[in-house]
């Protein structure tokens, strides 16, 4: 209890508080703005919480990530252009419903049911990470591997549509963290003789230059075509309420409650993320729905049934993330850098050695949610407004700001060299449709699974059998080999099935 009021003591003070209103508000316009992504909004701000205290530096990052995941809505209503991923299914019938007058519904139902996914997310968060980090701070070395290696198997098999493409960056991303001094031994890899190089790359570089400087030159190159798209300004002040009825509130609990259940679980697998729940948990409701044939044509099932899972997935994917130390998706994966440039290691025994940190967490995010549910109902008329900035103002003051962000992490000017060069990579992976979330992953749990392979080896002498005759570490890597052949089988089977598309056309 102790530790909760001191939570609640820090999150409630006053320069915490318009911290995490400001995070909130950032993070809506980095997903209202199509191009602007909450991975990019999280990247770009890690360097600002760097001097601060770890609480109030994670309470910030956890209301981008929530701010932007459910500004995506306002662009894919107004605009039938998705801000980010995780909204991409609220197209469907959101903007379909605006051309029917119904735009205020659409977005105070997309509003209220992002507010309740955030909450059910924070609860499933609370209850299910404390219970799973008791059983996992009885993992030994073998235990991590096999966890390490069955996540890599899922990021580079389901975070893509090419297998090959996947593991090729997954790969890629181990190989640039082997650069350094190698863990249990010390020994100098890869540094061709250059001094900078014997610390590596840092985790903070490597995700600013592969997020957000891609990004920026991704959205420079699109801004090139003129956009004459305008959005359409809908005034909240009209209508009573959040614009819908509580008989149709209640009418889509039911079908709330199953979404949220549908981010939740798919947040919690590593690799996948909001972008493939809420599509998934659009087929789900429309599959139940009495009236399923209606989805698309513009009712209210749809958005709530994307706008809940998104944001239950944000919930779900810091699970494993706080018990396991492993990313759920791109990022949970730049929050797990965050937590490590503030000198704490994501895991079992964060619920033990920093609990503080955890309650304060799990309140921030309460207070996020309440945040962004006003600040969007509220605001609504700014961020829409916010939708026809020029691109050319705003890439070259992000820029400028990943500039300054990396330089300040060690003053070096090494980084600055490091981000370009990433961001470049990323861009190269843009161009030829290679996912970066497997390099990521690659990049953070590669040296988890080296480490622990070599600790383990250490333990049971050298021995391999120590790895399968273990009974989790075994389950786990029989479970890595299951997603692979699953992946493989379904890769074949696709291929012949538009072989067979072919001949028949």
């Amino acid at each position: 209890m102790a530790d909760i009021l001191q939570a609640a003591q820090a999150v409630f003070a006053l320069q915490t508080l318009i911290f995490i209103i400001i995070g909130v508000a950032v993070g809506i316009v980095f997903g209202a703005v199509p191009g602007l992504t909450a991975v990019m909004a999280v990247a770009l701000f890690l360097p600002v919480t760097y001097g601060m205290d770890p609480g109030v530096g994670i309470s910030i990052l956890m209301a981008l990530y929530i701010g932007a995941t459910s500004g995506g809505l306002i662009s894919a209503i107004l605009l039938k252009i998705p801000g980010t991923p995780s909204s991409v299914a609220t197209c469907f019938d959101g903007h379909p419903m605006l051309d029917k007058g119904e735009g205020p519904k659409a977005l105070g139902v997309g509003i209220v049911f992002s507010f309740l996914g955030t909450i059910v997310s924070v609860l499933a968060l609370m209850l299910i990470a404390p219970k799973l980090a008791s059983i996992a701070i009885k993992f030994g070395p073998h235990e991590y591997f096999a966890i390490a290696v069955f996540s890599l198997t899922l990021i580079a098999t389901l975070s893509c549509k090419s297998m090959v493409k996947g593991i090729f960056a997954g790969v890629l991303g181990f190989a640039f963290a082997t650069v350094g001094i190698a863990p249990v031994d010390a020994t100098i890899r890869y540094t061709f003789g250059t001094t900078q190089l014997k610390a590596g790359f840092t985790t903070l570089t490597v995700l600013i230059g592969l997020f957000a400087i891609s990004e920026v030159i991704k959205t420079a190159e699109k801004a090139k075509q003129k956009n004459e798209m305008k959005v359409a300004q809908v005034s909240m002040k009209k209508i009573k309420g959040f614009g819908f009825s509580l008989k149709e509130f209640k009418d889509q609990v039911p079908n709330g409650i199953l979404s949220a259940i549908v981010g939740i679980a798919i947040g919690i697998l590593p690799g996948i993320g909001s972008g493939t729940s809420n599509i998934v948990a659009y087929t789900v409701s429309k599959k139940r729905s009495k009236r399923g044939e209606l989805y698309g044509t513009g009712i209210i099932d749809g958005i709530v049934a994307s706008e809940t899972s998104n944001n239950a997935g944000i919930g779900g994917a810091l699970i494993p993330l706080m018990t396991l130390g492993i990313p759920g998706d791109a990022v949970t994966a730049i929050l797990l850098g965050g937590f490590m440039i503030h000198g704490i290691q994501p895991g079992p025994l964060l619920f033990i050695n920093n609990s503080v940190l955890v309650y304060t967490i799990f309140i921030a995010m309460f207070v996020a949610a309440i945040a962004m549910l006003v600040l969007e109902f509220y605001g609504l008329r700014i961020f829409t407004r916010l939708l026809n900035v020029p691109k050319h103002l705003l890439l070259p003051i992000i820029f400028v700001l990943c500039v300054v962000g990396a330089f300040g992490i060690n003053s070096r000017v090494f980084d600055v060299w490091t981000i370009v060069l990433f961001g470049l990579l990323g861009y190269m992976f843009y161009r030829f449709d290679v996912p970066n979330a497997p390099f990521i992953m690659g990049f953070i749990l590669g040296p988890m699974a080296e480490t622990n392979f070599r600790r383990g080896l250490m333990l049971s002498n050298g021995e391999f059998r120590g790895f399968i005759a273990n009974p989790i570490s075994g389950l786990f890597l029989l479970l890595a080999v299951g997603s692979i052949l699953w992946t493989v089988f379904g890769s074949y089977r696709e291929k012949k099935k538009q072989i067979c598309v072919s001949n028949l056309s």
